[in-house]
């Protein structure tokens, strides 16, 4: 999903049109007639593991550039040069059934709007579903996701009865955080107690459904006077796990002030200072980068 928001800031920054293209029955053209070699990013180091890449592929000439983004069968299409958009849609129709959804309004349960100010991002119908669907619609609000300084821990309480529902509703709630940084945090808290969560928790999550009750439409702007310069911000707090005594990094990078990437997660060892858990919130992030 960063490659989608960096795809989406860039063409509200310089104003490039979002065509997108479904493609019929997609599953049925597996095969491939040729081998076809990837090159990683740089900085980019698998080190042996198996991986994905992300679907963003670039023709560039002298004057031009193309930019597909592609997930199974849904493609976005965008370019500073409307021709070669047309020269590509040519070719994709030559060889494949498709169907032109014109302009971008809808994308792997993102809504987008666009306005000649910029691109607005945001998942309302599948927030409210989630609040359907767990029975928080008549919900009453409140003004934040999760209580300040909360300890959650897997200690002195029994674990719920249905352990799917809990997993079930956290799961949700991550997809939820591909335009929802309010939330990113308390989710994140939630989601580390999926192999055995318990009533606190559960009390937590429900807590963020209210808050999510309360701005439902709320999500992310990727503004056309902007620029692509790329700023980082990172933090950590200091053996803030009461179980592991593990510190918390997050980051945030934006291009220019378009927001495309933020995570928070346990770092994998014991800081033995704020100060080293700092510097190790430092280097997570520039890994990231």
């Amino acid at each position: 999903m960063t490659t989608v928001h960096r795809l989406l800031a860039v063409a509200a920054t310089k104003n490039w049109i979002i065509p997108q293209h479904n493609v019929n029955n997609a599953f049925l053209h597996d095969d491939l007639d040729e081998e076809v070699y990837m090159t990683p990013p740089p900085g980019y180091c698998p080190k042996g593991e198996t991986r994905v890449y992300h679907s963003l592929f670039t023709l560039t000439t002298s004057t031009s550039i193309v930019l597909v983004l592609l997930y199974v069968d849904d493609i976005l299409v965008t370019s500073n040069d409307l021709s070669q958009i047309e020269i590509f849609e040519k070719i994709l129709s030559a060889h494949f059934k498709t169907k032109d959804l014109s302009s971008l309004k809808y994308f792997l349960g993102l809504e987008v709007a666009r306005s000649p100010t910029g691109i607005f991002l945001n998942q309302r119908k599948y927030a409210l579903d989630i609040l359907s669907d767990n029975g928080q619609l008549g919900a009453q609000t409140v003004p934040f996701p999760m209580e300040q300084h909360l300890k959650l821990t897997t200690q002195d309480v029994n674990l719920l009865p249905d352990l799917g529902l809990y997993r079930q509703l956290v799961g949700r709630l991550i997809y939820l955080t591909i335009t929802r940084l309010d939330i990113f945090y308390a989710v994140n808290t939630l989601s580390q107690f999926m192999h055995a969560p318990r009533v606190p928790h559960m009390t937590v999550a429900t807590r963020a459904l209210c808050y999510i009750k309360g701005y439902p439409g709320q999500g992310i702007f990727f503004p056309s006077s902007n620029n692509t310069h790329v700023s980082a911000y990172t933090d950590s707090d200091w053996v803030n796990y009461p179980i592991t005594r593990r510190s918390t990094t997050g980051y945030f990078i934006q291009l220019g002030t378009s927001p495309i990437s933020w995570r928070t997660n346990k770092q994998n060892i014991v800081s033995c200072s704020s100060a080293e858990a700092e510097y190790r919130a430092s280097s997570y992030d520039r890994h990231n980068l």
